[in-house]
């Protein structure tokens, strides 16, 4: 099977347009646990936060730019205190996705695919990433919207880039409004945190505990 490709370089800025993701074991209720992750990431960078949805069940909290997702095993939250983010995680487990790429993707999507499962959840990953950061979900022909290759720009949204984080087991991508900017991801095991820095050649994704 074809590995995804690497990632392309950026230099990044930090300071308040950090962008911290947390991950968790999804437990029995991912939904439930979505948000009790969600306003834990935001207690540590507002104090005292509120959850609260839009009309489309988009979450909010007054003061952060946020965004959760979960899948069967894991869930993701995203928190920042500038710009817009998106998030998506999805389990890598066999499954044919042959139908909805062909549905879906265009075909410069499709050939860097080429029938394989991780470049197939990084492409998903990336579109549903965007679309929970503009708010909208997968309305508007989102699913149809190309994503960048490797991470990088959304050619049709000025601005917009595309990140995928290394998480054991799953694809997660991460969408801003601007260019790459320090990320710091935190994965949480049950009760217990793993702390551990890893070095990339695109951009700092740091990886730690308490």
């Amino acid at each position: 099977m074809r590995e995804p490709r690497p990632s392309s370089g950026y230099l990044l800025s930090v300071g308040d347009a950090v962008v911290d993701v947390w991950t968790a074991p999804a437990g029995d209720d991912s939904r439930a646990t979505a948000h009790a992750l969600l306003l834990s990431l935001a207690r540590t960078l507002i104090g005292d936060p509120v959850l609260t949805h839009s009309e489309l069940g988009r979450p909010e909290v007054a003061g952060l730019a946020v965004s959760i997702s979960h899948s069967h095993s894991l869930v993701a939250v995203a928190a920042r205190r500038t710009g817009v983010v998106g998030i998506d995680v999805e389990d890598v487990y066999p499954r044919d996705v042959s139908g909805l790429a062909r549905r879906w993707f265009d075909p410069a999507e499709l050939e860097w695919m080429d029938g394989d499962l991780l470049a197939f959840l990084q492409l998903w990953t990336a579109k549903e990433a965007v679309g929970k950061a503009l708010g909208q979900g997968l309305r508007n022909s989102g699913l149809r919207r190309r994503m960048p290759l490797i991470d990088g720009p959304v050619e049709s949204l000025p601005g917009f880039h595309v990140v995928r984080l290394p998480l054991e087991g799953a694809v997660l991508a991460v969408a801003l409004d601007e260019p790459p900017v320090e990320i710091v991801l935190t994965e949480h095991h049950d009760t217990a945190l793993r702390s551990t820095v890893r070095s990339r050649t695109s951009f700092p994704v740091v990886v730690r505990g308490n």
